[in-house]
């Protein structure tokens, strides 16, 4: 049996997305980032850092949600994880530009405009922000203008793992990048993102 520990609420979303993709059953700890449990002696022994989301598949335990969808996707044979290695690669240049250039940025953009009570927003943090997501919207839309998905016509671990990590910006007004905000609908209108963001919602 898998298990995973990492809340829906965390980066773990993006692996628990891959596993609905797979088709996998899994024991799942719905632990925020730096909860009580990530600090006992014993899930430390899985993760000295702490951190989750953290796999333990049958005595293998791997950490990284980048580094868990790869193991994932590959020990399953994922259509989702091209063979072929140059689209290989441009599923991992993609999943680490996004680690780069939006998970973080999309974050405090939200946060920082509507999510947290307005006493507590900063309108600098918001803007630094946003002045950061921009770019990063320009090079998908100009990317999503000449194809359905990332690498082409088929979804694969690229779409996921930006996708995922663009949750927030489903409702951010995306109107000026239309293409990444068709993209971004058609991503997570698939069964297995739709049965993720239902856990993270309900």
């Amino acid at each position: 049996m898998l298990h995973l520990y990492g809340s829906v609420n965390s980066r773990a979303m993006r692996n628990i997305w891959m596993l609905n993709e797979l088709g996998i059953s899994y024991d799942h700890k719905d632990w925020l980032p730096r909860a009580p449990e990530t600090k006992t002696p014993e899930f430390r022994a899985l993760n000295a850092n702490s951190r989750v989301p953290t796999i333990d598949d049958d005595g293998f335990v791997l950490s990284e949600s980048m580094a868990i969808n790869i193991y994932l996707a590959k020990k399953h044979k994922s259509p989702l994880y091209p063979a072929d290695a140059k689209k290989e690669a441009l599923v991992l240049q993609w999943s680490l530009w996004e680690t780069d250039r939006l998970d973080r940025q999309v974050v405090d953009y939200q946060r920082h405009s509507s999510q947290l009570p307005a006493a507590e927003r900063k309108a600098e943090v918001a803007e630094k922000a946003w002045g950061e997501c921009c770019p990063a919207f320009d090079v998908l839309e100009d990317t999503l203008k000449k194809s359905k998905f990332l690498l082409g016509a088929e979804f694969t671990m690229a779409d996921l793992n930006v996708a995922s990590a663009l949750y927030r910006a489903l409702t951010i007004d995306l109107a000026k990048w239309p293409h990444v905000q068709t993209w971004l609908k058609t991503c997570w209108d698939r069964p297995a993102a739709k049965k993720t963001r239902a856990l993270r919602e309900k």
